[in-house]
């Protein structure tokens, strides 16, 4: 999953990427994903489901941030493999 976001081997871009700005929320987008699905998975792959207590707000807050991800995502554009 890094491999899209991140500096090598770059897929997906979410913005231009001219700017320092653009390279910096290109990295910041990679960690939020990363994190997200670290939060997410690790914990019901590794326990049973009965040992994670997941309250309501908590289930909605990885809701919106998967909302925003995927808005995101929507407007990637496809970039050469390592380039900027």
């Amino acid at each position: 999953m890094v491999t899209f976001f991140k500096q090598i081997r770059r897929i997906l871009a979410i913005n231009a990427l001219r700017t320092e700005t653009d390279k910096g929320e290109q990295r910041g987008f990679a960690n939020l994903l990363i994190g997200l699905l670290g939060t997410i998975r690790n914990p019901a792959a590794h326990n049973p489901k009965i040992e994670w207590p997941m309250t309501e707000l908590d289930a909605f807050d990885i809701l919106t941030m998967a909302s925003l991800i995927h808005r995101k995502l929507d407007k990637a554009r496809h970039v050469s493999e390592g380039a900027e």
